[in-house]
C-alpha cells in the first residue's frame, strides 16, 4: 500500500530553509538573535519560525501569518523580512573596497593568471545554485558574441 503524500505547508525553498534549521536544532548548533548572541534555540517552534524569517530575507514569497493567529510582533517581524528581502544586499563599504585593492595590488601577477581567475570562477561557482550558474554562463555567451561582433 503506497504511503499518501503529505501536503507540503510551505514552498520548496522555504521548506528546505526550514529543514536546515532544524538539521542545526537537533545538532545543537542553531542559535538566535543577531549573529546568534541571542543563546541556543530551546523548541522546535522557533526553529521553525527562524527558518521561515531566513527564507522571508532570501526573498521566497511567503504569506502573511492571519490576523489573530500569531502576535502583533510577529506580525510586524514578518513585515521586516519581507521588506528587507526587496531592498536586496546593501553595497560594500568603501573601506572594505579599498581593502581588497590594496590586497590585491600586494599579489604577483600569477594571482591574475588564466589558470588562476579560472579557479576562482569555478570555486565561486560551486557555490551557487544551478540556476544562477545557467544565467551566467548565458551572459558569459552574450557578452562573448557581442565581443566577436564588434572585435
Amino acid at each position: 500500500m503506497a504511503r499518501k503524500a503529505k501536503k507540503r505547508r510551505y514552498s520548496r525553498s522555504a521548506s528546505s530553509d526550514v529543514e536546515s534549521e532544524m538539521r542545526r536544532y537537533k545538532k545543537g548548533t542553531a542559535r538566535s538573535g543577531r549573529g546568534g548572541r541571542g543563546g541556543r534555540v530551546k523548541s522546535r517552534k522557533q526553529a521553525i519560525a527562524i527558518g521561515l524569517s531566513k527564507a522571508r530575507r532570501a526573498g521566497v514569497a511567503l504569506k502573511t501569518p492571519e490576523k489573530g493567529t500569531v502576535s502583533e510582533e510577529t506580525r510586524k517581524s514578518v513585515a521586516r523580512d519581507t521588506v528587507k528581502a526587496r531592498k536586496g544586499p546593501h553595497p560594500v563599504s568603501r573601506t572594505r573596497s579599498r581593502a581588497t585593492t590594496e590586497a590585491l595590488e600586494h599579489e604577483g601577477h600569477a594571482a591574475a593568471s588564466h589558470a588562476a581567475l579560472a579557479k576562482q570562477a569555478h570555486a565561486v561557482a560551486r557555490r551557487r545554485g544551478p540556476k544562477a550558474r545557467s544565467a551566467a554562463a548565458k551572459k558569459a555567451a552574450r557578452t562573448r558574441a557581442r565581443r566577436r561582433a564588434h572585435g
